[in-house]
C-alpha cells in the first residue's frame, strides 16, 4: 500500500498545528479582515470609467507595439545595408 498520501496529510496537519500554536493563523485572519476593511474604503471606478481606461491601455499598447516593430524593422534594414 502506498502511504504517500497519508504522509502528506500528516505533514500538512503538523504544519497547521505549528502555525496554530505560534499564533500565525490568528495573525493571518486579522490581516485578511483588515484588508477587507481597507478595500471597502477604496473608491472603485464605475463601469464607464473602467471601459475608458481599458480602451486607453489597449490603444497605448498597440501604438507602442507598432512603434517597436517599426524601429526594429528600420534597424534591421540598416544593418543589412551595412553588412
Amino acid at each position: 500500500m502506498d502511504y504517500t498520501f497519508v504522509i502528506w496529510i500528516a505533514i500538512a496537519a503538523g504544519v497547521f498545528a505549528l502555525l496554530w500554536n505560534k499564533g500565525y493563523l490568528l495573525k493571518l485572519s486579522q490581516f485578511v479582515g483588515q484588508t477587507r476593511d481597507e478595500l471597502r474604503k477604496c473608491a472603485w471606478p464605475t463601469k464607464d470609467e473602467l471601459k475608458g481606461s481599458t480602451v486607453v491601455v489597449v490603444v497605448s499598447t498597440a501604438i507602442i507595439g507598432v512603434f517597436t516593430v517599426s524601429v526594429d524593422f528600420v534597424v534591421m534594414k540598416l544593418m543589412q545595408l551595412i553588412m
